[in-house]
């Protein structure tokens, strides 16, 4: 782990769409704010009205973020801000831009951007932008965000591929680190951070598994039958119980998705299992989020509750407050 070092990381995550000022409309030519084919991303930065519509919420903020750096170039992103450049998890299109003010006392807002005091000077130049560290931006979004999402971020640090933090790294950036919040929650990611959950839908579905009152699974177990490697995402030993995270939706997006021989062989995979284990799960993150789908799919499978749920817990799966 680099805390500081701007050579550990290359590069952040592009724009998705390609952004224009307007105070580069006489050197392009283009009427920004006369034009229908273009929307105002925020003051001053348009982008054009189609690609801007097709974006998902995550990606619609981080052109938000590429937006507001355009006009303030000196800017330093912190917290969901950072995360959506360095590539850490986003969740909905957060509702405000985030910045530190290093030295200032006091944070304050103006409009949809938060500014942040801040007495610790932790910020890096990566290319064109100033961001927080990966262990930084991700102690930062564990004290805040709802426990689910912040196992997310933090299982996510563990396994960035150009800067990961194992739990004992994050534990030493929020000890020199002056804000004292959440520190219970960030006491309870540290002790289940794991860089082998290797999506969002895993690490919210390690929460809801734990919180329903199901035993610990193993992530992600080898099986060698009939003289093939499989591994799966979660494995019940003691029931000897399969489950797969995001249920086929992996497999019907990226490059591969209208190839039909990739379900052919997730199917003829899910059969081989099926013949030499006692059970298989399927689950959406619709369903983890949900709690309850996850709960019925794996008492379906065998897994038996061996303690009662966390209802508190799993009531903060249905709202998060810092997205739209």
């Amino acid at each position: 782990m680099s805390l500081l070092d701007p050579h550990a990381l290359r590069v952040l995550r592009p724009s998705p769409v390609v952004l224009s000022a307007v105070r580069d409309e006489s050197l392009t030519g283009t009427r920004l704010r006369a034009s229908n084919a273009h929307v105002r991303v925020r003051p001053g930065v348009y982008a054009r009205a189609d690609e801007w519509s097709a974006l998902p919420p995550w990606d619609r903020y981080l052109a938000r973020v590429h937006a507001y750096g355009l006009i303030h170039p000196d800017a330093v992103f912190c917290l969901e801000s950072a995360a959506a450049l360095l590539g850490l998890p986003v969740f909905g299109e957060p509702r405000d831009i985030h910045v530190f003010d290093i030295g200032r006392a006091r944070g304050r807002r103006h409009g949809d951007v938060c500014i942040h005091a801040s007495d610790d000077g932790r910020a890096m130049t990566v290319g064109d932008l100033i961001v927080t560290s990966v262990a930084d931006t991700a102690v930062d979004l564990l004290r805040v965000l709802p426990p689910a999402f912040a196992l997310a971020v933090g299982d996510a640090a563990a396994r960035h591929p150009a800067d990961p933090c194992t739990a004992d790294d994050l534990r030493l950036v929020a000890e020199v680190q002056s804000n004292r919040r959440g520190r219970a929650q960030l006491e309870w990611t540290f002790a289940r951070i794991d860089d082998r959950a290797e999506s969002v839908g895993e690490s919210v579905s390690r929460a809801v598994i734990e919180w329903c009152g199901f035993p610990e699974p193993i992530l992600q177990q080898t099986y060698h039958y009939e003289g093939v490697e499989d591994r799966s995402d979660f494995y019940f030993p003691d029931q000897r119980v399969i489950g797969e995270s995001d249920g086929f939706g992996k497999y019907l997006s990226g490059p591969d998705a209208a190839d039909p021989r990739v379900l052919r062989k997730e199917k003829a995979r899910e059969d081989r299992l099926r013949r030499h284990e006692g059970g298989f799960a399927r689950w959406e993150y619709a369903d983890a989020m949900q709690a309850a789908p996850l709960d019925a799919k794996l008492r379906i499978a065998g897994v038996p509750a061996v303690r009662p749920p966390q209802h508190a817990l799993l009531a903060t799966l249905r709202h998060h407050p810092r997205s739209r």
